[in-house]
């Protein structure tokens, strides 16, 4: 008899028999539940020391050759029955994890039903220099350590929602420990378990919900259908000998084929995979990944259609252990390439041992049995492919990656050679095996030193932020304002080669930072919420907030509060110095990228003005990636005010008072702006900062602080709508400021925009560090405009009401300063 021959035969014998009914019958086994139960799993048995019976299912893909499109279709109808459950705006937070070797496929399609979800899945092959995030155990498995290796830790850090999926739940103990393990390391209120089947007996039914109360997370389970065994008393040791009895039995565990030739020719495919896609989610799969593999199946799919047999009629495509996920797509884009004039199956190899028995009523008829071919952390062993021979193909895909593509693979003895000797025609497809690229190394480690921290240098408390600057605090800096402004007009020095001497606030103007905190904390807060959340939802749910010292400091540090506050996060944050025209700390750079992902980090700020440090940084980053050849740093600016609508990630584009601008360093921290002078900043140094000790007396940073963190329970809800108005709206940057910076410039004859400073925050430095011209007020201003009024009028500098401007205010520079030059009252300019 041919394979094909036989395969017909099965065919008309499975149309009449349930393919767990050779198991029911011998040993007493009950499937019980619902009606589409036994269309979808059958039963086979395995030497197991723990566990008799098997359940096979027939739509996963593994044991049981299936259209692809079936295959697919269940992931992605619980995909999406998870996103109906979640909700939009959680089913956007969500990351799945699905468990291998079994449900790694099905994992994967569970998250292309929720549609824009990551996805990891664990894994029994450790990766050289691939930290572990996590693993658990599987207490059934005949291999029970699982690996967790996301290539970005964050993935799993993340507040959303962890969506884990399996092929079956049967006790709950796999889920179980999972959950309890990885609550412990990364936290979240919420938990959705997926599976083909629920099959747990009652004792088991209540375990789930008793995990929720004991963590404090809710715990939903979304199934395909649900159900349970019944087992009699004695059933695995009545298992165990049914096996050993057929075992001993069998002459061939694969019936031989006959009537052809018994070795056919093994070929290649060239695939031509995306370089940038990774062959599965061992180490992570996002949905950019997702997107570039969709648009590469189509062509992949054309080359194997082309490569098959002229004639052929019914192709499996067969993939290798965890890699199931590349081969089911592969397989489904072919059954489509191919149309109904090709049955295209899809199955998997595996590791698990199960008994094969040529019966309609048993779901494994035949095994095909090779060493592994992998090099495997656990050593040689056997590997198998159910229900291939004798299942009349006349071609079988065999897809591996490319760790697997090894001379065992092509042994006498090896998965090519068996195929051969069942199957026409065979192909061989090699997917490259994702490595993950090992952290950037620096190249001298050993001359960056630590951040430094409170109370030693700032009076921010030392969890709160660590400053990537060298201290300067025993350097005279400082010249008086009248010479650097000359200084730097004159192009004799740069701005960040001295200090301003610090203004040291009069009563009145100290009542004005007070009462302006007052009435704008909430306001801020909203703020700080609002930017925080798009950070989280849009960056990376564990960001490394890195302000740009100084002023993007205190904005670092709320936001921080906030993600602990609002989602328990402990999230690192650093501070640096970019000086404009000079660019970003490229030794600052170095340091997070040897620590931390570069991917993660999120460059913070207060506010934009016409958007100069947004060009300087991105200009920055670009340089530093072509001197360094590290990538990954985004230049996107975080900040807490847009109103130059120069960036897209903000809390709000109002113009409106942070109460911060009003004060120098002892709103701050107490460390002053940075400098960056060859004589004291080396090659391999970072900037250089002051920590003014001496005005400890008069440091309000912790209480600008406390007073803004203390409102975050009273905005929480506000915050949320705002957040979720600024995800769904246009924040495409205009650089409106920019070219209303440029407009001023020629109207007030400057033709200079760096002496063109709009915007509160900005008005304010000018009055503060630099010789102040005149200030433009949009008519009608309130009360965010009386500190700037005050200052106007102790330092004799008028302030001229304009009608259409599009910032509340706009400091001017005193253009082309000479010593000499006057203020509107005709005297010298003098703080």
């Amino acid at each position: 008899m041919t394979d094909k021959a036989h395969a017909e035969g099965h065919a008309e014998e499975r149309a009449g028999a349930w393919s767990g009914s050779w198991v029911a019958e011998r040993l007493g086994v009950e499937l019980v539940g619902d009606e589409e139960l036994r269309g979808l799993l059958g039963l086979a048995l395995r030497r197991n020391p723990k566990r008799a019976h098997l359940l096979v299912s027939n739509v996963l893909g593994k044991h049981v050759p299936q259209s692809p499109s079936v295959v697919y279709g269940h992931g992605l109808a619980l995909g999406r029955r998870v996103r109906d459950l979640l909700g939009a705006e959680a089913a956007r937070r969500a990351v799945v994890l699905g468990y291998a070797e079994t449900a790694t496929g099905l994992g994967h399609s569970v998250a292309d039903g929720l549609g824009t979800a990551p996805c990891l899945h664990s894994t029994r092959r450790p990766v050289t220099g691939v930290a572990r995030a996590g693993g658990f155990e599987e207490s059934h498995s005949h291999a029970t350590s699982h690996l967790l290796l996301p290539e970005d830790p964050a993935l799993l850090a993340g507040d959303g929602p962890l969506v884990l999926v399996d092929d079956e739940f049967s006790t709950g103990n796999t889920v179980l420990n999972t959950v309890r393990a990885l609550h412990e390391r990364y936290p979240r209120k919420r938990y959705v378990v997926v599976a083909l089947v629920d099959m747990r007996s009652p004792a088991d039914a209540g375990r789930l919900d008793d995990l929720a109360r004991e963590i404090g997370a809710r715990v939903d389970l979304v199934t395909t259908a649900s159900g349970t065994v019944r087992l009699p008393p004695g059933i695995l040791e009545k298992g165990q000998e049914l096996v050993a009895r057929h075992e001993r039995a069998a002459t061939a565990p694969t019936p031989e084929p006959t009537g052809r030739v018994p070795s056919a020719t093994v070929g290649r495919v060239e695939l031509h995979w995306p370089h940038d896609v990774p062959d599965g989610a061992r180490h992570g799969f996002t949905p950019a990944h997702r997107a570039r593999l969709e648009a590469a199946l189509p062509a992949m799919a054309a080359r194997i259609a082309e490569a098959l047999p002229p004639g052929a009629r019914r192709v499996l495509v067969l993939g290798f252990e965890e890699l199931m996920y590349a081969p089911l797509r592969l397989a489904h884009a072919l059954e489509r390439t191919v149309g109904d004039d090709v049955a295209v199956r899809y199955s998997t190899t595996t590791r698990s041992p199960v008994l094969a028995v040529d019966d309609p009523g048993y779901a494994i008829r035949t095994r095909l049995v090779f060493p592994a071919h992998d090099d495997p952390a656990d050593g040689p062993g056997e590997r198998y492919a159910y229900n291939v021979a004798g299942a009349g193909f006349d071609a079988v895909v065999a897809v591996v990656d490319s760790a697997a593509d090894t001379p065992a693979l092509h042994a006498p003895d090896g998965l090519a050679a068996r195929l051969a000797a069942h199957v026409p025609h065979v192909l061989l497809a090699v997917v490259p095996s994702y490595v993950p690229r090992p952290p950037h190394a620096p190249e001298r480690p050993s001359m960056l030193p630590e951040p430094l921290r409170g109370p030693d240098f700032s009076s921010y408390a030392p969890d709160e932020v660590g400053w990537l600057l060298q201290d300067l605090s025993d350097v005279t800096l400082e010249a008086p304002t009248e010479e650097r402004e000359e200084a730097i007009q004159s192009g004799g020095a740069h701005y960040a080669e001295s200090l301003p001497v610090e203004y040291q606030p009069s009563e009145q103007y100290q009542e004005l930072f007070h009462a302006a905190l007052k009435t704008s904390a909430a306001r801020l807060a909203r703020a700080v919420g609002a930017v925080t959340e798009i950070v989280l939802a849009e960056r990376s749910p564990r960001p490394v907030l890195v302000s740009l010292a100084r002023a993007g400091t205190p904005v670092g540090v709320l936001m921080r509060r906030w993600a602990r506050f609002r989602h328990g996060l402990d999230l690192p944050h650093y501070a640096v110095s970019i000086v404009r025209g000079r660019g970003i700390d490229a030794n600052a750079l170095r340091w997070l990228a040897a620590h931390h992902d570069p991917a993660d980090v999120v460059f913070v700020d207060g506010w934009t003005g016409k958007g100069a440090i947004t060009r300087e940084l991105a200009a920055a980053l670009r340089a530093f990636e072509t001197s360094d050849g590290i990538t990954g740093f985004d230049p996107e600016i975080a900040v807490l005010a847009d109103p130059g609508s120069c960036v897209r990630t903000y809390g709000t584009r109002d113009d409106f008072l942070i109460p911060s601008a009003c004060l120098n360093s002892t709103v701050s921290g107490l460390i002053s702006r940075t400098v960056l002078r060859s004589d004291l900043v080396g090659p391999h140094d970072f900037h250089g900062a002051k920590f003014y000790r001496e005005l400890a007396a008069a440091d309000l940073s912790p209480a600008f602080l406390d007073a803004v963190a203390v409102r975050f329970p009273d905005v929480t809800e506000a915050v949320d709508a705002q957040a979720k108005d600024l995800l769904c709206a246009d924040r495409t940057p205009t650089w409106e400021g920019w070219a209303a910076v440029e407009r001023i410039s020629e109207e007030y004859g400057i033709h200079d925009v760096n002496l063109v400073k709009p915007g509160v925050g900005e008005t304010t430095r000018v009055m503060l560090r630099r010789v102040p011209w005149k200030v433009l007020a949009r008519a009608g201003a309130g009360a965010d405009l009386d500190h700037v009024r005050l200052l106007a009028e102790q330092r004799g500098v008028p302030v001229e009401e304009v009608a259409d401007l599009p910032y509340t205010c706009v400091g001017l520079i005193h253009p082309q300063y000479t010593r000499g030059a006057t203020g509107a009252d005709g005297r010298a300019v003098a703080l």
